[in-house]
């Protein structure tokens, strides 16, 4: 399995923030520590009401959407961060796009209480 890298989306058993079960779903690489990945949660349910400022809508219609292997418009979410060993990445997705990343850096300032 090829080492995953920052800006990488990867299938991950993510882990539920209770701790009791995980579940197969997409998670953009943060970055990577030795064997620890930093991951961030991507969601496929979108909700109605208002999204929060930490959360972060990725497009289907985005010019870039189809490097990052996701099959359809997709929430990431800054608040639903893991520490998970790369054992638990099943297979490389794609890439999140460049614009995509800045705006992910600046919702998880956000979601981390971080003053810029």
């Amino acid at each position: 399995m090829p080492s995953p890298e920052r800006g990488e989306i990867w299938l991950v058993r993510f882990p539920f923030t209770d701790l009791t079960t995980t579940k197969l779903r997409p998670a953009l690489v943060l970055a990577v520590h030795g064997e620890d990945v930093i991951v961030m949660g991507v969601f496929s349910r979108i909700p109605d009401a208002t999204l929060r400022k930490t959360w972060l809508l990725l497009d289907d219609s985005h010019a870039e959407f189809a490097s990052t292997g996701l099959k359809k418009t997709s929430l990431l979410k800054a608040e639903k961060i893991a520490v998970v060993h790369e054992s638990v990445l099943q297979n490389r997705l794609g890439i999140m796009p460049a614009d995509i990343m800045e705006r992910i850096a600046t919702a998880l300032k956000k979601a981390l209480h971080i003053r810029p």
